[in-house]
């Protein structure tokens, strides 16, 4: 039984230092998650986690189209007052024979524009999507009967999460409008 307890290695106690670097190690995170906890009963408690998203759709306006031209711009304010983000994915707009386009507003070098398709558009909680010639828009082909001023179009905005969201444009002069 001698030559037992002579190879085994009796464990010496830790030093002060050991105890201080482990105790300090395990501080870290445990502080972190502290933060994190403190951070999620926040959001839980303004009632902003797992909310969904809340979309309206308002300020609808249709430019009216140029005699010749195949296809004008319609322009909205949609606010997500909800709690998560959701995606605008399509647009459809009675008594518009083709189909309407997400289109975002692009620049090149010299100053020069071109407009470009895009498949969705994410409108973040708590945010406002504001559509101008400038940034993203609609086109909208133009209908086989003409619009005039003051007509109203209706649109449905389909939303990932939300579903379909029914909203009216008015159909204005481009010239009258000021997006600055």
């Amino acid at each position: 039984m001698r030559w037992l307890t002579e190879r085994v290695s009796v464990p010496r106690r830790p030093g002060r230092r050991r105890l201080r670097d482990g105790a300090l190690a395990a501080l870290v995170p445990v502080a972190a998650c502290s933060v994190a906890l403190g951070g999620l009963t926040t959001w839980v408690g303004a009632g902003r986690a797992g909310s969904p998203a809340r979309i309206d759709v308002v300020h609808g306006l249709v430019l009216l189209p140029s005699a010749g031209v195949p296809e004008t711009a319609a322009f909205f304010d949609i606010t997500n007052d909800g709690g998560s983000a959701d995606t605008l994915t399509r647009v459809t707009a009675r008594g518009v024979a083709g189909e309407v386009t997400l289109s975002e507003h692009r620049m090149r070098k010299g100053n020069s524009a071109y407009r470009s398709e895009t498949g969705s558009v994410t409108v973040a909680a708590g945010d406002t999507l504001v559509m101008s010639p400038h940034g993203t828009d609609l086109t909208v082909p133009v209908p086989s009967a003409p619009w005039q001023v003051g007509d109203t179009v209706t649109f449905t905005l389909e939303f990932r999460r939300s579903g379909p969201v029914k909203a009216r444009a008015v159909v204005v002069r481009p010239g009258g409008l000021s997006f600055e």
